[in-house]
């Protein structure tokens, strides 16, 4: 009675291997094959982010079937029967395959896309006006520092030296004397300029003459009609601009540096709101962007 009273234990074996050959390594080599896939997809994903157009259509062009031609003769493969030369298999064009699928040719932009090339040139003809331009700038402050050095050490200079405007503009360095109420740098009505004024521009001359650039001088009048009979703004204007040419000519400026020399009567003022002021009587010697001169005796 004891005997039956003790628990049954079943034994029970199980045997390894059976399905486990179903099941073995083969999940690792997929998913090896996954994370292939997956690492080739991102990276071509990043080539197409990071290539420029050109780059693109010249791989384009490297795995374009059409790049080699095919023939009626031979097993119609993809060497049609022949063997390649020392010029490789011939295109449609006629140009050696090699010379298809090298990256010179590939970089090359199709006739329908726009040309790169030109593009490129413009790009750097703009930056070598822009880095011309800053240099043009750079030796017109230095010009502008002269001047007004040269100025403050003349006693007799430095008084009119609030009568001088100088300003970097489009055109050039623009050197512009003006008149101020008590201080005129012309008689009323007149073309010839007082003493002083002829001092001053005489002091100017050595300054521009060591810039190459052509000068561009201009006179100005205000808005009230000039005192003598028979004379205009314009005729006025321009007798003095002329008077101011004669002096620097005088000094030692050269004839083929003189680019123009105009009368612009009351056309510009310096005041547009009041006309009749004074500082609207002024004469304007302009340093041009441009090329500089060449000597007279220079032969291309």
């Amino acid at each position: 009675m004891a005997a039956t009273n003790q628990p049954i234990i079943i034994i029970k074996k199980i045997k390894k291997g059976g399905h486990g050959g179903h099941h073995g390594g083969a999940w690792k080599v997929a998913y090896a094959d996954f994370v292939t896939a997956m690492m080739a997809f991102f990276l071509l994903m990043w080539l197409i982010n990071t290539t420029t157009p050109e780059q693109k259509r010249g791989i384009a062009d490297y795995f374009a079937p059409a790049s080699v031609s095919r023939t009626n003769s031979g097993s119609g493969g993809m060497l049609a029967g022949t063997a390649l030369s020392e010029d490789g298999v011939r295109h449609a064009k006629g140009a050696p395959l090699e010379d298809k699928l090298s990256p010179q040719s590939a970089a090359e932009p199709s006739p329908d896309q726009p040309q790169t090339g030109t593009n490129q040139q413009a790009a750097r003809n703009d930056a070598d006006a822009k880095a011309k331009q800053a240099a043009q700038d750079a030796q017109f402050e230095k010009a502008e520092q002269a001047i007004r050095q040269a100025m403050d050490q003349l006693p007799e200079i430095a008084e009119l030296s609030k009568q001088v405007i100088m300003e970097i503009t489009p055109e050039g360095l623009r050197i512009q004397i003006i008149d101020q109420e008590g201080r005129s740098m012309f008689p009323p009505g007149g073309a010839e300029p007082y003493e002083r004024t002829q001092r001053l521009i005489a002091t100017l001359t050595p300054m521009i003459m060591q810039m190459p650039n052509r000068l561009s001088i201009a006179g100005h009048t205000d808005g009230s009609r000039p005192t003598k009979a028979g004379d205009t703004n314009w005729d006025l204007s321009a007798a003095r601009a002329n008077a101011a040419r004669r002096i620097l000519q005088a000094n030692g400026v050269p004839s083929s540096r003189l680019a123009s020399v105009t009368g612009k009567a009351d056309s510009e003022p310096l005041f547009p709101d009041d006309p009749t002021l004074p500082g609207n009587r002024r004469i304007s010697i302009t340093l041009l962007r441009e090329a500089p001169v060449m000597p007279p005796d220079h032969s291309l």
